[in-house]
C-alpha cells in the first residue's frame, strides 16, 4: 500500500476516492461444510486482485487478477512462481426457477449497513440470503461477470434484478431449505479505503508465464 506523505493529500484522496467508486481493499472470510479461508479484494479503478490465504500457512497460496478494461482474468501462483491465462467458466445451469424475496430489514457489517434479498429455488433445495450495500462497490457485479463462477452463491446473486450499481454483499448464506443446513457462508470482515499501490495489484517480475 502507498503511503501518503501529507495528511492533506491523504484525505483528498480519500474524499475523491469515495464520492467516485471503491478503491482499497475488502477482507473476506469464506466457510464451507468443512473449512474457512481467508481472502482479500484490492482493488485500484478496473484492476482487482483477489488473494487466496492459506488457513495454516497464512500466505497468499493463490491470486486472480481481474482487469475489467481488457476483459482478461489473470491467476498467479506464488508458490510455484508461476502466472497464466485464465478462462472464464462456462454459464451454469439452474434447474426449476428462482424466487427472489426482497426483505426490509437492515444490518451492518464492516461499519456498513446493507439490506437483505433471499433467493429460493425449491427444485434445487437452495435458499441464499444475501446483506448488500450499493455504497459505491463497482468493480463487484463486473467481475462476477467476467469470471462466471459456476458455485451458487454467484449463480443465484446475478439472478437479483434491479440492484443499483456498486451493489455487493457484505454477507451472504447458502442454505438447505429441507433441514435448514448451512452450505456456505461469506462474511466481509474488514473494509479499508485507501489507493493500493501498483505492485501489489501485479504479477512479480520475478515470476514466469506458466502455458498449458
Amino acid at each position: 500500500m502507498k503511503n501518503f506523505l501529507l495528511f492533506i493529500a491523504a484525505g483528498a484522496s480519500f474524499i475523491n476516492v469515495s464520492a467516485q467508486s471503491f478503491n482499497g481493499t475488502i477482507d473476506f472470510k469464506y466457510a464451507t461444510v468443512k473449512d474457512t479461508t481467508n481472502n482479500v479484494y484490492i482493488v485500484k479503478d478496473k484492476i482487482i486482485k483477489l488473494d487466496q490465504f492459506g488457513k495454516k500457512s497464512g500466505l497468499v497460496e493463490g491470486s486472480f487478477i481481474f482487469d475489467l478494461s481488457a476483459g482478461a482474468i489473470k491467476f498467479v501462483n506464488p508458490k510455484r512462481k508461476v502466472w497464466g491465462e485464465h478462462k472464464s467458466e462456462t454459464p451454469a445451469l439452474i434447474k426449476g426457477k428462482c424466487e427472489i424475496i426482497k426483505g426490509t430489514a437492515s444490518k451492518t457489517f464492516a461499519g456498513v449497513k446493507c439490506t437483505d434479498y433471499t433467493v429460493k429455488n425449491t427444485e434445487e433445495n437452495t435458499t441464499i440470503t444475501y446483506w448488500i450495500t450499493s455504497d459505491k462497490y463497482d468493480f463487484f457485479m463486473p467481475v462476477l461477470k467476467l469470471w462466471n463462477r459456476k458455485d451458487k452463491q454467484s449463480v443465484y446473486f446475478n439472478q437479483i434484478t434491479g440492484l443499483a450499481e456498486g451493489s455487493m454483499p457484505l454477507m451472504s448464506e447458502e442454505k438447505q431449505i429441507t433441514d435448514g443446513k448451512s452450505i456456505t457462508k461469506l462474511e466481509v470482515v474488514k473494509i479499508t479505503k485507501k489507493i493500493p499501490d501498483d505492485a501489489s495489484l501485479a504479477v512479480p517480475a520475478e515470476f514466469t508465464k506458466f502455458d498449458k
